[in-house]
């Protein structure tokens, strides 16, 4: 998607006009106006991705009228959006079935499934791996690329083998704790641990020691993600001595 080019454009959801910037994803935009689009690979933080294709609707643009998702999508003068066609819906069923079958761990898939009658996948099961609930969405590797700059993780393999892994399922080194890819994980599969003394991040096998505040001694930030912000932005690491509440 090309960056919006704060133009205001008029567009249509469900038969109603609204307004938004040209370019911007228009699912941001059917969002902002307080309509609900499923989707679990989309955040305003990062690129979009249009990986679990949860997000579909229909645009009519002129005389052709197409499914598409919408979190790439750009908003465009005059398109009419809807929501929630019986189109919509079938195809949003048969998506998450075919996620059930790659993730059948995935306890918020489980539920988004159960809202749309979906209970069980017709689909083979992803056996080797059946406790797994990565549905390989790229959110953490796009937010540990995009936002955190530290290219920990990334695709591996091909077709069904294709996972989300540190480099040769190892230690990933390059990884500073700061726990975003955890944030924004979908499906809660990365897994994090902390004590005063240590941050774990599960799935990237990383142990990090934890930074304890010059003042009140509250363990608060592993020292390499202390360490990774103060070369970014320039400053002297004893600018992050203090926790945020002392600083």
């Amino acid at each position: 998607m090309e960056p919006p080019d704060d133009k205001t454009v008029r567009f249509q959801i469900n038969g109603r006009s609204h307004e938004g910037t040209r370019g911007e994803s228009l699912l941001a935009a059917i969002r902002r106006h307080g309509y609900e689009v499923p989707s679990l690979c989309y955040h305003e933080a990062v690129s979009p991705y249009g990986a679990c294709r949860l997000c579909l609707v229909e645009v009519k643009r002129g005389r052709r009228q197409k499914l598409t998702t919408s979190c790439n999508y750009p908003l465009q003068e005059g398109i009419e959006v809807f929501l929630d066609t019986d189109r919509v819906v079938r195809h949003r069923r048969t998506i998450l079935q075919l996620l059930l079958a790659m993730a059948p761990e995935a306890e918020e898939l489980r539920s988004l499934a159960a809202e749309y009658g979906v209970e069980d996948t017709p689909f083979v099961t992803d056996e080797e791996h059946a406790d797994n609930a990565c549905i390989l969405c790229g959110l953490c590797n796009r937010v540990c690329n995009e936002v955190v700059g530290a290219h920990a993780i990334a695709f591996a393999g091909r077709g069904l083998h294709k996972r989300m892994e540190s480099p040769y399922d190892d230690v990933a080194e390059a990884c500073i704790g700061c726990g975003a890819c955890v944030f924004v994980c979908p499906t809660s599969c990365i897994g994090i641990e902390e004590t005063e003394q240590m941050r774990r991040i599960l799935k990237w096998h990383r142990d990090l020691p934890m930074q304890k505040c010059a003042a009140c001694g509250r363990p608060f930030a592993p020292t390499f993600q202390i360490m990774h912000f103060a070369d970014k932005i320039g400053v002297e690491r004893s600018h992050f001595d203090r926790c945020p509440d002392c600083r």
